[in-house]
């Protein structure tokens, strides 16, 4: 007597992942963590008050302001009240610390080892990611800069001193302020690619964008070029609408050029970085 034969089934492949299903994966997963939530939100709000006090000290103080100081305000002073330098710290380390943890949050939890066994085609995985965090930053950028220039010239505008987004380089300064976001959390995800640790990485990327142009000056050129390079100095340079005007004198001089460049190179090599490392090296 013979054994009836066995059918045997063909097997069933699943289909490649879509990468809009990628990016809606991703998408659900930025917005899970509650730290990106309070992040955004206690940083924005940090960030645009502390703009809104620059502004209002100005505004209380102009009584007392000499002849010197009322002829420069206008485009100097007005513009540092939109965007001062601790708000842009803010905003630099706010951005870092979520496109850090973005990368390091599922290395810490283990989370990326089922990723990758759901979906083998890590750069895709990674694609999705960045333009996930860029698009959300983007937006968080442009609300927090927007918000922060109209607030501050319109209390400005008390003493008829604020200015408008049709002033000679303003646009400019918003511009290179929204973008200020996601140039920073793309090298937070850079710098978690290749350190994986949340902690870590989150003091690294302070490092880089807050620190490191501390320890550069203008007083060489090579040192200057250095600086210049860097994403706070490049911003720096995009909302100075005064720069080398006024007589303020500048020993080695950038131009808009060289800093939209710097920031544009810094997203895009911290998103080649991020792409790579994750696609070479072992989970």
């Amino acid at each position: 007597m013979t054994a009836p034969a066995r059918t045997i089934r063909p097997g069933v492949t699943e289909p490649p992942a879509r990468f809009r299903d990628l990016l809606a994966a991703e998408w659900t997963k930025l917005w899970s963590l509650r730290s990106t939530y309070w992040t955004l939100l206690l940083s924005g709000l940090l960030i645009v008050g502390l703009n809104v006090n620059a502004a209002v000290a100005d505004h209380h103080n102009w009584p007392h302001y000499d002849a010197d100081i009322r002829a420069i305000f206008v485009p100097i002073w007005a513009m540092r009240d939109a965007f001062t330098q601790v708000a842009g710290l803010v905003l630099m380390l706010a951005a870092g610390s979520v496109g850090a943890i973005t990368i390091t949050g599922e290395y810490g939890t283990g989370l990326i080892r089922t990723t990758f066994a759901a979906v083998p085609a890590r750069r895709s995985v990674v694609a999705a990611k960045l333009i996930d965090v860029t698009v959300v930053m983007l937006g968080y950028g442009a609300l927090v800069a927007g918000a922060s220039f109209w607030a501050t010239q319109a209390i400005l505008s008390g003493r008829h001193v604020g200015m408008s987004i049709g002033y000679p380089g303003a646009f400019q300064a918003v511009t290179a302020s929204a973008l200020l976001a996601p140039v920073s959390a793309l090298v937070g995800m850079g710098l978690g690619a290749i350190i994986r640790h949340g902690a870590a990485t989150m003091v690294i990327t302070a490092a880089v964008l807050l620190l490191l142009p501390l320890c550069f000056t203008d007083h060489y050129r090579w040192t200057a070029d250095v600086k210049h390079a860097l994403p706070a100095s490049a911003w720096g340079r995009l909302i100075d609408v005064g720069y080398g005007r006024f007589g303020f004198a500048v020993r080695h001089p950038t131009t808009t050029t060289e800093a939209w460049i710097a920031l544009a190179s810094w997203a895009i090599v911290a998103a080649a970085v991020a792409v790579t490392v994750v696609h070479h090296r072992d989970v």
